[in-house]
């Protein structure tokens, strides 16, 4: 994943895209780059590693080294970016949100068509920024560049243009798949991809993005340079996971709409009367809490925190490479409230269960500091596909989600024949993957939230959702 934050104004605005772009420090643990214009010094651009720091410890010097009236920034959980282009279109800085699946094809063709060359990363791949500022380049101006990217990319594009002159390019994928929202103060326009980043800068909105749509921004004028689409496929797992909670995508806040789930997962335990005799009710990770306070307030269950993230030093989850240690560090952040565990019945509601590596530790851990039972709810349905969209899963194969996983041991290659009946618990198919989970991970119980629930607390017509990850309709 990634994010995006950019200002073009009569003023200043360095500070505000710094501030903007950390806002933004959710959406990936990998790279952070800024680009500044200034009318005497032209652009500038500086890009650090992240994975071991924050965007606001790596950047904090950047007052001293770049400055401008119009920026973007980003946070990016892939390729270095933004990157400085000099075309035929001129010298820009560009950064990109998405994902392009069939990139070997697109550089192929770049090379047969005449042409020139990439810089090559480790192993050979090519920054898929650069690509999309070569495809860019392929055309006569920007804007029919744009249109040819969102012709010719197998995945999603979502694109930010700082040119040369301090105006700025906002560019909303094809088909909407992330938001990109505008909004102005009495100097200039921003934009944004989370909400509250512009309004705790002090911003207004002035509109969002549909999709496909693209604008041009300058200090004094927003002028659309690609009308907007009518078809539109937001991604559902904004609300469900990767978007902080402040924020709000086309009219709908992401807090609200986790309590909402919550509140119908819990409608639905009582209707069924799965679970009885419960404790406590509690989220995990963070992005769990909200549904697990929905939950609790429907069930009448008191939510209780039974553990605690050590914020002081374990703030942020840098991810080792190796996964014992990727284990290890889960474990050492969890701090317990035993008197909230000892002999209690436990209900945890995660965001989602997408490879269940660090759960079954997680579930030890509580059994060990004296838990009855714990019981696990997803707040979402079962992962049964790999993000081709938006990479937000992080998997090459399809196998690494424990869901597929687990058709894959009860059932072999027929039963990805079934996947409707798997991700519904009211089937036996549906039942034996709930159970054989359960017994790997060691819950006492273990149920899902349906494709239905959560477009219900999402609120949204079906058809402007995107929910590829659960389904596999397009």
């Amino acid at each position: 994943m990634g994010g995006f934050f950019g200002v073009t104004s009569k003023r200043e605005c360095l500070s505000d895209v710094f501030f903007g772009t950390d806002y933004h420090s959710h959406l990936g643990t990998a790279r952070g780059g800024m680009a500044a214009y200034d009318r005497e010094i032209g652009l500038q651009r500086e890009i650090h590693n992240i994975k071991n720091a924050p965007f606001r410890t790596k950047f904090e010097h950047v007052f001293d080294e770049m400055r401008g009236t119009a920026a973007i920034g980003c946070i990016s959980d892939a390729e270095p970016q933004p990157l400085l282009i000099r075309s035929h279109h001129g010298t820009y800085a560009i950064c990109f949100t998405g994902m392009i699946n069939n990139a070997d094809e697109l550089i192929e063709r770049y090379f047969n068509a005449g042409g020139g060359h990439f810089d090559a990363m480790t192993g050979g791949a090519v920054n898929c920024t650069e690509l999309i500022a070569a495809l860019i380049d392929q055309k006569d101006t920007i804007v029919e560049g744009i249109r040819f990217v969102h012709e010719t990319v197998n995945g999603s594009a979502t694109i930010l243009i700082l040119k040369d002159d301090g105006s700025i390019i906002a560019a909303r994928d094809k088909m909407g798949r992330l938001p990109v929202l505008i909004y102005r103060d009495e100097d200039g326009y921003c934009v944004t991809f989370e909400s509250f980043a512009a309004e705790k800068l002090g911003y207004e909105m002035e509109k969002e993005l549909g999709p496909g749509e693209v604008v041009q921004l300058t200090p004094e004028s927003m002028s659309v340079l690609i009308e907007a689409g009518e078809e539109m496929r937001i991604c559902s797992f904004l609300w469900s996971y990767y978007g902080y909670s402040t924020s709000t995508y086309e009219g709908v806040n992401v807090e609200v709409m986790r309590y909402r789930n919550g509140e119908i997962m819990a409608e639905n335990d009582k209707r069924e009367n799965k679970v009885a005799d419960l404790d406590y009710v509690a989220g995990v990770p963070d992005s769990g809490t909200p549904h697990a306070i929905g939950y609790a307030a429907k069930s009448g269950v008191p939510f209780g925190r039974p553990f605690l993230k050590y914020t002081p030093t374990w703030s942020r989850s840098f991810t080792p490479t190796k996964q014992v240690e990727r284990q290890r560090v889960a474990r050492m952040k969890q701090i317990p409230v035993k008197e909230l565990i000892h002999d209690k019945n436990l209900l945890f509601v995660d965001d989602s269960i997408v490879r269940g590596t660090q759960l079954k530790g997680t579930v030890d851990f509580l059994y060990d500091c004296g838990a009855k039972s714990v019981h696990m709810r997803s707040a979402c349905p079962p992962i049964m596909y790999s993000c081709k969209y938006l990479n937000f899963s992080r998997n090459n194969n399809d196998l690494d989600l424990l869901a597929r996983r687990t058709i894959m041991e009860l059932e072999g290659e027929e039963g990805f024949a079934h996947i409707d009946e798997y991700s519904d618990g009211g089937t036996e198919r549906g039942k034996n993957l709930r159970r054989v989970i359960s017994e790997k991970l060691n819950f006492a119980s273990l149920d899902f939230q349906s494709l239905e629930g959560v477009i219900k607390a999402i609120g949204l017509p079906p058809c402007k959702l995107c929910t590829y990850c659960w389904n596999g309709k397009e």
